[in-house]
């Protein structure tokens, strides 16, 4: 895992902007702690950085990448893994090819240079993709197809430039940190997602999943390389179980490949649990030692612990039992709530905008514990969406939902905002991108009612709500150099799981019921019948004062940026009431009242510290 920048420009020489370019990559340092690297064209039309965090093949896979073939140089700089690396380097030797390394790096190049732009076509991975072909003056650009790897552009007087994160793109002096109507429509309206493609800065934006740029002397050209496909399922229960259950251990076991040490979350619920059971016997079958657990708690929350529908009990207990079961070498990172809120800056600067409040900087803590130890960690993120772990899936009023169902609370927003800004067109833009959305969902003849709406649902959540789980992933893992894999995300996965209908994904009436059935024989049976429980928050009524304290000392300073964006009445409301007074959730089921006092505190620290312009 890595961190990548660039610019760009054919029409003129650019290695006037090789400190700027220093600067940019400089700015990934977090994402890459082990080497940087550089690359410059003779003709000065392209600059490339790259910071590395060393997985594999080591003293192989150093980057920038150049290779020959047929008298042209191509170079690469990358930033992901590929998990059939193994399979792609064979069929190429036996096209003639030949290797210096043993680094997946270089297959993506190869690959490149036999096949052109059709080479994302073939990988099984997550990526984000620089390609510079000399020969013809162009430059690729690709994301993988679910977007678990962020790359992030904008395009200013004939001059591309290109980072993982928007952080190193505004350090090139033609980006500006400019916000206009349409981001702030997507900060209230719907913050902490974003539009596919958005860097809610204007004129920043992000390759969207499963699309490819190329940059030549004929402008920027973009096209979507992959897409859900629908097809009529035929398999019955039985048949779908043994599916999902060898694409499930195929997937783990690809992404246990590692020359660094490699361990997995372990919370005790059934996703975390799966990916812990197959990685502890690959661990035993291979001699690789003991596998390594990591949990995380809070203080407090032994004392505060409030049991509802959405977190019916702590993971503690399971975590523990689960660990046992294994036999891994379990450990509990436990979070001190003043520290929590401490970290909700470290939290933004990692994300580059507002995100998920406290639910972002625990994880930062998380992972920043957790890399004292590893490089790699494996997550069951992404199994909600995919096998229909949320409540909207099965209940009445998410199931009829006439927007997205995770965020309806639209009016509540909106109330929050200055009489400046109460004209904001956010009904219609949040109306609009999900009615776009629904237009797009691809559907196959005779779906049932209830059919059709489980595949809009299923489309929303992967190309919204995931994308939003996983862009936190990896930016608070990369943040402190720490590389998550998500074997849920596997793109086999992803198209199998699109395709198998409600009456089989929620088996017997149950959340995740196909993939409970699935994972007979992996888990013990409570841990298969245990209900969902999302990732754990504080309850510690500290770190709701404490975030109290923070949003006071805002709202006192009458400079304080969101003194201009919100009705400072109304939200003085929300603060003092620790956040009672907002009724619903902000977003999801776990942005409440303190998430939602920490949104906003976190979106005046973001205008302060870009010195964010709003037009």
């Amino acid at each position: 895992m890595c961190g990548i920048a660039g610019i760009a420009n054919l029409k003129q020489d650019i290695r006037k902007y090789k400190d700027v370019l220093y600067t940019m990559t400089c700015a990934l340092e977090n994402r890459g702690p082990d080497e940087e690297g550089y690359f410059f064209s003779d003709t000065g039309n392209i600059l490339l950085g790259h910071r590395r965090l060393s997985i594999i093949d080591i003293e192989g896979g150093k980057q920038p990448m150049t290779r020959k073939y047929k008298d042209s140089l191509y170079t690469i700089i990358y930033n992901g893994q590929l998990y059939n690396s193994k399979e792609l380097r064979r069929d190429l030797k036996l096209k003639g090819a030949s290797f210096e390394s043993f680094s997946d790096t270089e297959v993506i190049l190869m690959y490149y240079i036999y096949f052109g732009e059709e080479c994302v076509k073939y990988f099984n991975g997550i990526f984000a993709i620089a390609i510079w072909d000399e020969a013809n003056k162009s430059l690729f650009l690709a994301r993988d197809p679910i977007g678990v790897k962020p790359l992030f552009y904008t395009v200013k007087e004939d001059t591309i430039i290109f980072a993982s994160e928007i952080k190193a793109i505004l350090a090139h002096p033609l980006a500006q940190p400019i916000i206009d109507k349409e981001g702030l429509c997507e900060l209230f309206g719907l913050g902490p997602g974003r539009d596919l493609g958005s860097g809610v800065f204007k004129d920043i934006h992000e390759i969207k999943p499963g699309n490819y740029i190329i940059y030549n002397q004929y402008g920027i050209h973009v096209e979507e390389y992959w897409k859900l496909n629908p097809t009529e399922f035929k398999e019955d229960i039985n048949e779908a179980s043994n599916h999902v259950k060898y694409l499930i251990i195929d997937s783990v076991k690809r992404q246990l490949v590692s020359d660094v040490p490699i361990c997995t979350f372990l919370s005790g619920g059934l996703d975390s649990s799966a990916i812990s059971a197959i990685a502890a016997n690959y661990f035993k079958e291979n001699k690789l030692g003991v596998l390594g657990t990591y949990f995380v708690d809070y203080k407090g929350n032994d004392i505060y612990y409030k049991s509802n529908d959405f977190e019916p009990d702590p993971d503690i207990k399971w975590s523990i039992k689960m660990s046992d079961f294994l036999g891994t070498n379990h450990h509990k990172v436990l979070i001190d709530p003043i520290k929590l809120a401490s970290a909700l800056d470290d939290a933004l600067i990692a994300n580059d905008i507002p995100g998920m409040a406290d639910i972002d900087s625990s994880l930062y803590l998380f992972c920043k514990e957790i890399k004292k130890d590893a490089s790699v960690i494996l997550s069951g993120e992404c199994a909600d969406e995919l096998f229909g772990g949320y409540p909207w899936y099965y209940k009445e009023e998410g199931i009829n939902s006439t927007t997205f169902p995770w965020s309806n609370s639209l009016d509540e927003r909106c109330s929050i905002l200055s009489k400046e800004f109460k004209g904001l067109p956010i009904k219609d833009y949040v109306a609009s991108k999900y009615e776009e959305t629904l237009k797009s969902v691809p559907h196959i003849d005779g779906e049932s009612k209830i059919e059709y709406r489980m595949r809009e649902l299923f489309y929303l959540n992967i190309k919204w709500f995931m994308i939003t789980l996983l862009n936190r992933a990896d930016r608070m893992g990369m943040a402190n150099g720490l590389e998550t894999r998500v074997p849920f995300a596997d793109i086999r996965i992803v198209e199998y799981a699109f395709n198998i209908p409600p009456s089989i994904k929620l088996y017997e009436g149950r959340e995740k019921g196909l993939l409970r059935y699935a994972l007979k024989g992996i888990l013990p049976e409570d841990i298969i019948q245990r209900k969902k429980s999302p990732y754990p928050k504080t309850h510690n009524p500290l770190y709701t004062k404490e975030v109290q304290n923070k949003m006071r000392e805002v709202l006192k300073n009458k400079q304080s940026p969101i003194h201009e964006l919100v009705d400072i009445k109304k939200v003085t409301e929300i603060v003092e009431t620790g956040g009672e007074s907002f009724k619903k959730p902000w977003y999801g089921q776990l942005m409440r009242g303190p998430q939602l006092i920490a949104y906003l505190y976190q979106l005046d620290t973001w205008l302060r510290k870009y010195s964010v312009k709003i037009v």
